[in-house]
C-alpha cells in the first residue's frame, strides 16, 4: 500500500509541476483582452468628442488635427496588442491540451509502462528481508550493505572489518578501507599483512604519496615480516618521495637483490632506482648478481641523464654480455642472468634466442640445464 501511495504522490508533484505554469497563464489571458477591448472604445469616443468640439468652435483646426493624430497611435497600439493577444490565445488551446496530457495521459502512461517493464505481482522487499537473503543470492553492494549493519550493530567484531576492508578497496573506497583495516588492527593485532593493507589503502587515498601514517604502518609490517616484499617497496617510495635519493636507491636495491624476475613490482622497481641514477644496481635485473656495469664516473654521470639514456645504457650492458659469452663463453649463472635481462627489458625474442643457446652449450650438464629449464618456465620464455 505504501508503495501506492508514494506512486500517486509522485505523479501528483509531477502533474503540478506543468499545471501550475500553464493556469497561471490562462488565467492572465482573459482580464487582459477585456481591458484591451475597453480601450479601443474610450479612444474611439475622444475621436467622437474632437470632431463635436470642432464643429461647436470649441478648439482650433490645428489642434484637432493634433488630438486626432495622438488618439489614432493610441489606437493603433492597442489594436497591436489586441492581435498580439489573439495569436496568444491560438495557443491556449495547446496549453489545454497539455493540461488533460498532464492531468491523464501522464499517470496513465506511467502505470501502463509500470505493468510492462515493473513486477507488480512481486511482494515487498523490505531492506531486512533483502538483507537476510542468502549471499550468493546478492549483489556486492547488499553484501557490504549486510557487513556494515552487522559491524554497526558489532563494532568490536575485527573480523568482520577485515573483510569489508579489501572489499572497499575494490570498489574504489581506499578512506573507508583504511578505515576498516585500522579497527582490525585495533580489534585483532597487528600483523604484517594488515599493517600493509592500512599503509596502501592510506598511500591510495593520498593519491598516491606515502604519509607518516602509512609510512609508520609499513615499518611496522617489516618489523613483524622483515623479508616482506609489499611495505619495503612503499617504504622505497616514500624515501625517492622524501627527496632521500641515497637511501631510496639503497632500499631499491636491496629489494630487487635475488628478486624474481617474473614478478609484476620487479620492473617497477627498476624503473625508480633507475629514476635515482642507481643505474648499476639496476643492472642486477632481480638475479641476485650485478652486470658487468660502468664505472664510478659513468654512475655519477648517469644521475643527469634522460630515462631514455638510462634504459639505453642497461641495455648496452645487456649486449656487451651477450656478446662475451658468446666469444668466450660463461657460467651458467651468466646465462641466466642474460636471459632474465632480456626478458625483463621487454626483447622476448632476445630471450628465447639466449635460451636456446643456453641449452645447447650445458646439454650435457644435466644440473645447469635443469636450472636452464626451470627459470625459463618461470618466466614464461620459449626457445627450442
Amino acid at each position: 500500500m505504501m508503495f501506492w501511495i508514494l506512486i500517486a504522490v509522485m505523479t501528483a508533484a509531477a502533474a503540478l509541476s506543468i499545471l501550475v505554469p500553464l493556469a497561471r497563464s490562462a488565467r492572465r489571458e482573459g482580464p487582459v483582452e477585456t481591458e484591451q477591448t475597453a480601450d479601443k472604445a474610450v479612444y474611439r469616443q475622444q475621436l467622437a468628442e474632437v470632431d463635436r468640439d470642432l464643429e461647436r468652435g470649441l478648439i482650433e483646426a490645428e489642434a484637432a488635427v493634433a488630438a486626432r493624430t495622438e488618439i489614432a497611435r493610441r489606437l493603433l497600439a492597442a489594436d497591436e496588442r489586441k492581435q498580439s493577444t489573439e495569436t496568444v490565445s491560438k495557443s491556449v488551446a495547446l496549453l489545454r491540451l497539455a493540461m488533460v496530457t498532464a492531468l491523464v495521459v501522464l499517470p496513465l502512461g506511467s502505470f501502463g509502462l509500470y505493468l510492462y517493464l515493473g513486477s507488480p505481482d512481486l511482494p515487498d522487499q523490505p531492506l531486512l528481508a533483502r538483507l537476510s537473503e542468502p549471499a550468493e543470492n546478492q549483489s556486492v553492494d547488499v553484501l557490504v550493505a549486510r557487513v556494515e549493519r552487522h559491524l554497526s550493530e558489532n563494532p568490536q567484531d575485527g573480523q568482520g572489518w577485515s573483510v569489508v576492508a579489501p572489499v572497499y578497496m575494490r570498489m574504489g573506497n581506499p578512506k573507508a578501507a583504511a578505515n576498516a583495516y585500522a579497527n582490525a588492527i585495533r580489534l585483532l593485532g597487528a600483523t604484517a599483512q594488515l599493517e600493509t593493507d592500512f599503509g596502501e589503502a592510506l598511500t591510495v587515498a593520498n593519491d598516491g604519496i606515502v604519509s607518516a601514517d602509512a609510512q609508520a604502518a609499513f615499518e611496522r609490517a617489516v618489523a613483524l615480516e622483515p623479508d616482506a616484499v609489499k611495505p619495503r617497496f612503499f617504504l622505497a617510495l616514500a624515501l625517492g618521495q622524501e627527496g632521500k635519493s641515497e637511501e631510496a636507491v639503497a632500499s631499491w636495491s636491496s629489494l630487487l637483490e635475488g628478486s624474481d624476475p617474473s614478478e609484476a613490482w620487479v620492473p617497477v622497481a627498476q624503473a625508480e632506482l633507475a629514476k635515482l641514477g642507481g643505474t648499476q644496481m639496476a643492472g642486477r635485473l632481480g638475479s641476485g648478481e650485478a652486470l658487468p656495469g660502468p664505472n664510478a664516473e659513468e654512475v655519477a654521470a648517469a644521475s643527469d641523464m634522460t630515462d631514455q639514456d638510462r634504459t639505453a645504457m642497461i641495455s648496452g650492458m645487456v649486449e656487451g654480455l651477450a656478446e662475451r659469452l658468446d666469444d668466450t663463453g660463461g657460467t651458467v649463472d651468466e646465462w641466466l642472468r642474460l636471459i632474465r635481462a632480456y626478458s625483463v627489458l621487454g626483447e622476448r625474442d632476445k630471450a628465447a634466442a639466449a635460451l636456446t643457446k643456453a641449452r645447447k652449450v650445458f646439454a650435457e650438464d644435466t644440473s645447469s640445464l635443469g636450472r636452464i629449464n626451470e627459470m625459463a618456465e618461470k618466466a614464461g620464455i620459449e626457445g627450442s
